[in-house]
């Protein structure tokens, strides 16, 4: 068993880092269905494509969504006998622990989901609900102790649905599986809490002692260029300071507002949706951010057909265009001092205010560099006092390839315009306080 090193929050309380200190930024996909529909060897193809393209967390479910209960896995193995929590089937689990394994040796992380939320708030899905209070903390407590070695574990609760509807608190049954995985691992290991679309965790969950991050989902239904930051910004606000991320934002590939009944004429999201919303949710203060794809969460193909439009299978999203340069970001923000880094939208002189404009700035809280995201090729004026030193390093950093391009130096003083190249549609202005000599903006050390 490859032990990775476990994942904790960071001093300052915005961040995630490793045991040693180290920064880990979170960047995640969503492979809901992993263990449930997939054969080890489809599952360790999946994981070194993931690995290559610099993801490090798989987010998967135990008791997956569609009929993750009512139907077996692709060995015929139901996960629990008689839809009951409390008897896990040791089958389908003993394929569960090959993966999670398969991630660590592969140097991956697993954000592991004990259950998709439908089995708790019957709201929609295949459910049922079969969780109580009782066997909640039961089914987290077997789960805690049968992981409670293998460090690459990164427990997330909840799956999609509210943790409070209308007259039914459902919050006592995610506390008591929380408690659960505690003492089955006799610690507490790191927990968040993944929420139904257009909301955080922090809207029900955010005072829970058992949170330590909180999630945010900013959908698929809005339409394109949801304000993400806006979320982030009210859970970066928020007392007692937690790290937050969008842990699903538009799927490359999804039909665009698919509900009730979708109109083709809607079209899907593209990679140029991806890179703006991570890029805009992580500048306005996230620890990192989750990329999807429509057909890979699902992985649809020729055991499973296609749910809600899909338009290729898993095996041809794989290389889609938005997964490949998600990595460029994780390496730009690695590539600068990481834990002082705050959201600064004040460093703009101005901001259009049509949220398909709309530019994130972030920077070093001791003014050794700035980054401003911009969407599309538009002016971008910036004040230049809050550089710690006389002159400032400007470069183009371009998300779809992480190349650099120098632009030149500027005294540290007044305002100054810059229009990106044309050839976008969206660029990364970093500029940095010239006597720091950093590396050029995404070259990381080895």
């Amino acid at each position: 068993m490859n032990r990775l090193l476990r994942v904790t929050v960071s001093a300052n309380r915005r961040f995630l880092q490793t045991e040693t200190g180290a920064p880990f930024f979170w960047l995640g996909d969503t492979a809901w269905e992993l263990f449930h529909r997939l054969t080890i060897e489809e599952a360790e193809f999946y994981l070194d494509n993931r690995r290559r393209k610099g993801l490090n967390v798989i987010q998967a479910v135990a008791l997956a969504e569609f009929d993750g209960i009512r139907t077996p896995n692709a060995y015929g193995d139901f996960a629990l006998t008689d839809e009951d929590p409390t008897r896990p089937n040791e089958a389908y689990f003993r394929h569960v622990d090959a993966v999670i394994d398969l991630a660590a040796a592969k140097g991956l992380y697993v954000g592991l989901l004990p259950t998709w939320a439908d089995k708790v708030t019957p709201m929609w899905g295949a459910g049922p609900a079969i969780f109580t209070v009782e066997n909640a903390h039961s089914y987290g407590r077997w789960l805690g102790a049968r992981y409670k070695e293998r460090s690459n574990i990164l427990w997330v609760l909840g799956g999609d649905r509210p943790a409070h509807k209308d007259d039914a608190d459902f919050r006592p049954i995610w506390q008591a599986m929380a408690a659960g995985i505690d003492a089955g691992t006799n610690a507490h290991p790191f927990k968040t809490f993944h929420p139904w679309g257009g909301h955080s965790s922090s809207e029900e969950l955010h005072d829970e002692a058992w949170l330590d991050m909180n999630m945010m989902q900013s959908g698929h239904g809005s339409g394109r260029s949801t304000p993400v930051w806006a979320i982030i910004e009210h859970d970066y606000a928020l007392s007692p300071a937690k790290p937050t991320l969008d842990a699903e934002p538009n799927y490359e590939d999804h039909p665009i507002n698919p509900w009730p009944a979708w109109n083709p004429a809607n079209g899907y999201y593209r990679d140029h949706d991806v890179r703006q919303q991570s890029y805009r949710s992580v500048f306005a203060g996230g620890c990192g951010v989750t990329y999807g794809h429509h057909s890979i969460w699902q992985f649809c193909g020729e055991r499973h057909a296609p749910i809600n439009h899909a338009d290729r299978t898993w095996q041809d999203a794989l290389d889609r265009p938005g997964a490949g340069q998600m990595i460029h970001l994780r390496r730009l923000m690695e590539s600068r001092p990481y834990f002082s880094r705050i959201p600064d939208q004040d460093i703009l002189v101005d901001n259009p205010a049509e949220r398909g404009c709309h530019m994130r700035a972030t920077r070093d809280e001791a003014g050794r560099y700035a980054l401003i995201y911009t969407p599309l090729v538009q002016p971008i004026t910036v004040r230049l006092d809050w550089a710690a030193g006389a002159r400032v390093r400007a470069w183009w950093y371009n998300p779809r390839t992480g190349s650099a391009a120098a632009i030149g130096e500027f005294a540290a003083q007044g305002e100054i315009a810059f229009l990106p190249p044309v050839d976008g549609p969206d660029w990364v202005l970093v500029l940095d306080d010239a006597a720091a000599n950093f590396d050029l903006p995404g070259r990381c050390e080895a």
